[in-house]
């Protein structure tokens, strides 16, 4: 339970057909004892037992420490895949089975299908709610363990039953995405772990030509565009990050496209890497719509995405997750990137 409406409702729908009880996990929410007061309170009025489960040292260690040295590289981090995998669905689960619970419930809105004792993660069915990208590093024992009952259900539904059960206050209350930011940003929290990592360098073209200068690599990301300083007839992206050479690559919109990219540490659901011969939709960031494309496996340390239309501000350090349908195959981190052949003739081409 995090005192967000989606655990909330998640709760209200399981206390009917199970005996439930609730877990909170301290790891370093910047409002930590009001997330705590409020999850205790929302527990009381439901009727049920609460556990407070101290994961801060754990977080810090292997989510924290990740965050901090992916941007260090140069790369943009997506910590919640890693949470889910090693604390949510790791340490936080194998502390609830400890205590006796048989099963773990969350408010994912993704689903879970068991089939000749395999597990299949599915899309949720509200698809600007979906969620089954940020759960695409589970193992099939972990999935094995979970039930998901907002996966079936639109955010609107999910608002209207905690009305109905009186819970009207939660309207607006969205947690943020990145859950340990405080009011500092991102910026700050870099400032405060990175150190050195936050001076300043060059700012040069693909060629080469220096035109201008960063205040520290971890205030950008591929894509970016604002925050440059780089005033010109038009506007400048970042391209990539060089923290070997502390510096900053930029150039024009049409530069940004890539159409092929290397993906490693591959995890795949069930397993079996899929058929190499068959076309999949690959979404290359929790935003993205997703984009038809072909896999094939390099070598034993990862495989080259091909997209059928090239791709806008492909992010490195970013998951690339791979769906057949409505189902996550698998998942791989995002290494390289390899510079489109051609530029897209037009806008309506793109896939964002």
């Amino acid at each position: 339970m995090s005192g967000g409406v989606d655990s909330t409702v998640s709760a209200l729908l399981l206390k009917n057909q199970y005996d439930i009880e609730g877990f909170f996990m301290c790891l370093a929410q910047p409002d930590l004892d009001l997330q705590k007061k409020r999850v205790q309170e929302i527990a009381s009025r439901i009727g049920i037992a609460l556990h407070i489960v101290d994961l801060r040292r754990q977080f810090a260690e292997n989510i924290l420490a990740y965050f901090s040295g992916s941007y260090s590289s140069g790369l943009t981090p997506n910590p919640c895949m890693l949470c889910n995998r090693e604390i949510k669905f790791g340490l936080f689960m194998e502390t609830m089975l400890d205590a006796g619970m048989d099963r773990v419930a969350t408010g994912h809105y993704a689903r879970v299908q068991t089939k000749d004792g395999v597990h299949h993660l599915l899309k949720g069915i509200d698809p600007v709610k979906d969620q089954s990208y940020f759960l695409a590093r589970l193992s099939q024992e972990q999935l094995g363990r979970i039930i998901l009952p907002l996966g079936k259900m639109t955010k609107s539904a999910t608002y209207g039953l905690a009305e109905q059960n009186g819970f009207t206050d939660f309207k607006g209350t969205e947690s943020q995405d990145v859950c340990f930011l405080g009011p500092e940003g991102l910026g700050g929290f870099l400032a405060k772990h990175l150190g050195d990592a936050s001076r300043p360098g060059p700012i040069v073209t693909g060629n080469g030509r220096e035109v201008g200068t960063h205040q520290g690599l971890f205030h950008y990301t591929v894509g970016q565009r604002r925050g440059l300083g780089l005033p010109d007839t038009t506007p400048w992206y970042v391209l990539d990050i060089q923290p070997e050479k502390n510096t900053l690559v930029v150039g024009k919109k049409e530069e940004l496209y890539r159409n092929r990219i290397h993906v490693a540490n591959m995890h795949w659901l069930r397993g079996i890497s899929p058929m190499e011969s068959d076309g999949y939709q690959v979404k290359i960031r929790s935003t993205h719509k997703g984009a038809e494309a072909t896999i094939e496996k390099v070598d034993d340390k990862g495989y080259l995405i091909t997209f059928d239309i090239n791709q806008r501000a492909v992010t490195p350090g970013q998951f690339a997750v791979i769906y057949k349908g409505e189902e996550v195959i698998g998942s791989g981190e995002i290494a390289r990137t390899i510079p489109a052949k051609e530029r897209l003739a037009n806008d309506s081409q793109k896939t964002t």
